[in-house]
């Protein structure tokens, strides 16, 4: 976008982030614009990207997959997941993350029981070191995203560390 997004654009996200199938005249009424505002609106946040497409929420339990885990991969040189598979290979990965540090993927996944992950660990594993840890329950998923805070938020020191201390008196 050209432009920052402003309070509008905001509050226009927020709302088709609680309901992506609300219409133009129903968006417009919560937001206070017209339709064809709102209208334009929304077109600007779908080619700037900001808006990057609309899809169903699906319950996996109830959709058959009630085990999530996360994964830490920390693969083997020649053998990372990211460049040797593909989404098809491992239709349970529902979520990627490169990370810094040690490890240098998470993966989230979704199985339908403890076998089924089991199976998926192995073939995981064939790529380098795993660290896997199970969901018990989530207790909350699915944030929508929202403006960002303004800088200068309050920061507390610690008093027990700082440099140059003599420690020693």
């Amino acid at each position: 976008m050209s432009r920052p997004l402003d309070q509008t654009d905001w509050r226009i996200l927020a709302e088709l982030q609680r309901d992506g199938r609300l219409s133009f005249n129903q968006l417009a009424r919560l937001v206070n614009l017209s339709p064809p505002s709102v209208a334009e609106r929304v077109r600007r946040l779908e080619e700037a990207g900001v808006i990057s497409g609309y899809r169903a929420v699906v319950d996996p339990a109830r959709a058959g997959l009630p085990l999530t885990a996360f994964v830490q991969m920390r693969c083997a040189h020649g053998r990372c997941l990211l460049k040797t598979t593909t989404a098809d290979d491992l239709p349970e990965v529902v979520e990627v993350h490169k990370l810094s540090g040690s490890s240098c993927t998470m993966l989230k996944v979704r199985v339908a029981s403890m076998a089924h992950l089991e199976g998926l660990l192995e073939r995981l594993g064939q790529h380098g070191e795993m660290n896997s840890h199970v969901v018990l329950s989530t207790q909350y998923e699915g944030r929508p995203v929202q403006p960002p805070q303004p800088e200068g938020r309050p920061v507390t020191v610690s008093e027990g560390w700082s440099r140059g201390r003599d420690t020693t008196r």
